[in-house]
This record gives structure tokens, C-alpha cells and sequence, in this order.
């Protein structure tokens, strides 16, 4: 029975994808933006909208296929991308690569679907079901993008700065701290910022580096919490629509700005805030922070192996560079408010307590973790909107509540996943020794 609901789940999902695909490229008629499926028809014959993702997406369905298969595989995508971009090139067009990593990954997934059987299949397949979903969630992705602002022509800025005041404006000071740094901290931050997948694939090629030998996939790794993150963050941005400070409060507002004070000045307190029209093309994607979000699922999933073991140095190392240089990324650049990570750092710890170790069940432990999480979220989205000028008004004890809420619910995560070892779904954990 359990596998005929796991089976009945997959092909719902698998269904949803062209349907999904179809509904964004049809709302895009009409709108002064690109659907899903133009987008990654150029991924196919034209010029790829991002260079790094198909190549990551390609990379993430090789951990399925043998050595000498993923040294032919890249090898093609090497030399289609070459033939295509000196084609570009001569025709005077700028340079770009991602055509056939995109056409090596449908080609894999072909092959592997008509003439492989047994657990060759399954695991070629799992693993560029993989791939083509993250190149896929980045096109989804874009569209949204485009959504919020076409369904939210108002934004809730002024709000979320006044609750910002509660965390000492944290925006307006790591905008200062990165200018003071220079240039050549911004070129790496903004490196580290643009690039998440490229850790987030770092990761994920680790935790799956035995799928070939073993023919078993571990019960969770990253790319399933990147992947539902990726679903649920989005639908926040139309609930609550909110540009960021270099935008509502800087001048890159295009003359829509409430002033020019991001990040120099601390903007007064208005005791009485409103929605703010916007413009009509930058997203209302800042609450929740999705890249505070992914950038600690990242960090969560550099702690340990799949087995439980402790991961090696070098990995923790990169999980923790990258979920600091994030953050700073995100504040320096203007591109978020401190409530916004806090918010993002607490859906991913929500999402990620759904998906862990699925094979202790879900007994109380989990139901009331999940539950916890999503009061607490749901807590401070209502905050933010409906106590913002008091929390402006009363910040140390608006500020120490926010961050104990954030506390507790990282200390319950941690307690649950992290202070136990999982035996079966059957046994209760055993604690381990520090």
C-alpha cells in the first residue's frame, strides 16, 4: 500500500510539471515577459538564459551514470557548447554556453528511459529527473518573478523597515561595512550570491557520490529541500510583496523611492504607514529572504553525512563561508531587511523538518516541530504587517522577541535532528554522546 500511494505521489507530480509549464507560459501572453517553455527552448537552439544552471543540472544527473558514461556525457555537452558559441560569436552575438549540457540531459534521460533496465535505469533516471527539476524550478522561477509584480503593484516596505528597526536596521549598517570594504569584497560577495547553486551542487554530488556503487539514494539530501523551498518561499512574495531597501529606500527606485537614505541615513519613523505603489518590473521578492533560506538548507546539509556520520572538514567549512557570505551579501547589497532573513531562516527550518529523516515517521516529535515552525512564521509575517510601528516604537523588546522566536525554533530543530541518531522509524532515537 505504501507503495502504491509512493508510486500514485510521483506520477501527480510528474504530471503537474507540464501542466504548471503550460498555465506560466500562458499567463505570460500578453505580459512584457518571457514564458517557461520560450525560455528554455532558447536553453535548446538558442541563447541559454543562464549559463551555470544547465551546466549544473547536467552535473546533478551524472551522479546516476557510471564514470566512463559521465566522461562521454560531458564531453558532448563540452563540444556542443563550443560549436554553439563560436556560431554566436561569428555571427557577432555575445558569447554564451548552456545548449548542450540542456541537450546532453534530455538525451541521457531518453537513452536511459528506452534501452536501460533494472537498477541502471532507476538510477539514470532518479538522477536526471534531478537535473532537468532544477533547471526547470529556474525557469519556473523567473516567471514568478514577473507574477508578483504584474498581481502586486503596491509593496509593504515602509512596513517591513519600521520592523527592521526592532534588529538595529541591519541593512543600513552592512551596506556601510561593505562599501567600507572595497571592491574587490563586494566582487567576491556578489560571486557567492549569484552562484548558490554551485554549492548547493557541491553538496549535492557528495551526499549521492555512493548512488552508483551501492544502486541505493540516501532517504534525504539537499536537492529536496532546495526543490520544495523553492515551491513554497515564492508564494509568500504575493502574500507579502516587498522590493528592499536599495529600492524602496535608495536610488534604484527610479523616482518611486520614499527618499534617498539606503544606506547612509536610518529613514524616520512613520507612525503611519501605508502600501507604496511600485514600479512595474522590479519582483517583490524579498519576504522571505529565499537565499538566507537555501543558503542555510546548504549549511544544515554540510554537518553531517547521509548516515549520520560527521561530514569532513572541508565541506562544513564551505557550508559555513557560504551561509555567512550570504547573509552579507544580502544585507550589504540592499537587497534585503534583517526581518526578511529571519523569516527565510525560519521557513527553512520548517521545510527541512518536513523532509528529514523520513524513516523515523511522523510521530509528535515531527508533527509538533513543523507546527511550531509555521506558528512562528506565520507569527511574524502578521508582525511585520500589523505591529510594525510598534515594534519601531519599542525596539529592544521587539528585537529580543524576533530573535528568541528564531532561537527557539533553531534549538528545537537542532534537538530533534541533530542531539539524536535515527534507527528506524520503528525505535525511538538514541542520544549521542558529545
Amino acid at each position: 500500500m505504501r507503495a502504491l500511494r509512493s508510486r500514485i505521489w510521483v506520477v501527480a507530480a510528474i504530471a503537474a510539471v507540464p501542466v504548471l509549464l503550460i498555465a506560466l507560459q500562458l499567463g505570460s501572453i500578453g505580459h512584457d515577459f518571457e514564458g517557461p517553455l520560450g525560455s528554455l527552448w532558447h536553453d535548446y537552439v538558442g541563447t541559454p538564459k543562464s549559463m551555470s544552471v544547465p551546466w549544473a543540472g547536467l552535473i546533478l544527473a551524472l551522479v546516476g551514470i557510471s564514470q566512463r558514461r559521465r566522461m562521454i556525457a560531458v564531453g558532448i555537452a563540452a563540444g556542443i557548447d563550443a560549436v554553439w558559441a563560436g556560431i554566436r560569436l561569428l555571427s557577432g552575438a555575445s558569447f554564451a554556453i548552456g545548449n548542450g549540457p540542456t541537450i546532453v540531459l534530455t538525451g541521457l534521460a531518453l537513452v536511459a528511459g528506452l534501452r536501460w533496465r533494472g537498477v541502471e535505469r532507476r538510477n539514470a533516471l532518479h538522477a536526471a529527473a534531478l537535473g532537468a527539476l532544477l533547471v526547470l524550478a529556474t525557469k519556473v522561477g523567473d516567471v514568478w518573478l514577473h507574477v508578483t509584480v504584474v498581481s502586486r503593484p503596491q509593496v509593504y516596505d515602509v512596513y517591513v523597515a519600521l520592523a527592521d528597526h526592532a534588529l538595529g536596521d541591519p541593512s543600513w549598517v552592512m551596506g556601510r561595512v561593505v562599501d567600507a570594504l572595497g571592491p574587490a569584497v563586494y566582487a567576491v560577495l556578489h560571486w557567492v550570491y549569484i552562484e548558490l547553486p554551485v554549492a548547493a551542487i557541491v553538496v549535492a554530488v557528495w551526499q549521492l557520490r555512493r548512488v552508483v556503487s551501492t544502486g541505493i539514494w540516501p532517504s534525504h539530501y539537499l536537492v529536496r529541500t532546495f526543490l520544495v523551498l523553492g515551491l513554497l518561499g515564492p508564494v509568500i512574495y504575493v502574500i507579502f510583496p516587498v522590493v528592499g531597501p536599495m529600492f524602496a529606500f535608495g536610488a534604484d527606485g527610479h523616482g518611486l523611492q520614499v527618499g534617498n537614505f539606503w544606506p547612509g541615513v536610518i529613514p524616520p519613523v512613520d507612525r503611519n504607514p501605508a502600501p507604496m505603489p511600485f514600479d512595474a518590473f522590479t519582483p517583490r521578492n524579498c519576504m522571505p529572504s529565499m537565499h538566507t533560506a537555501w543558503a542555510l538548507s546548504v549549511f544544515l546539509h554540510t554537518r553531517r553525512d547521509t548516515d549520520g556520520s560527521r561530514a569532513p572538514l572541508w565541506l562544513r567549512c564551505l557550508g559555513a563561508f557560504w551561509l555567512l557570505a550570504t547573509l552579507t551579501a544580502t544585507l550589504g547589497f540592499g537587497y534585503h531587511y534583517g526581518v526578511d532573513l529571519v523569516a527565510g531562516a525560519v521557513l527553512c527550518l520548517t521545510v527541512d523538518s518536513v523532509l528529514r529523516d523520513p524513516e523515523r515517521g511522523w510521530g509528535w516529535f515531527r508533527v509538533r516541530l513543523v507546527l511550531f515552525g509555521a506558528a512562528i512564521l506565520g507569527t511574524l509575517l502578521l508582525a511585520f504587517r500589523y505591529l510594525a510601528v510598534s515594534m519601531a516604537e519599542y525596539p529592544v523588546l521587539a528585537g529580543t522577541v524576533v530573535l528568541a522566536l528564531l532561537a527557539a525554533m533553531a534549538a528545537a530543530f537542532h534537538a530533534t535532528w541533530f542531539a539524536v541518531v535515527p534507527v528506524s522509524a520503528a525505535e525511538e532515537p538514541i542520544p549521542v554522546r558529545s
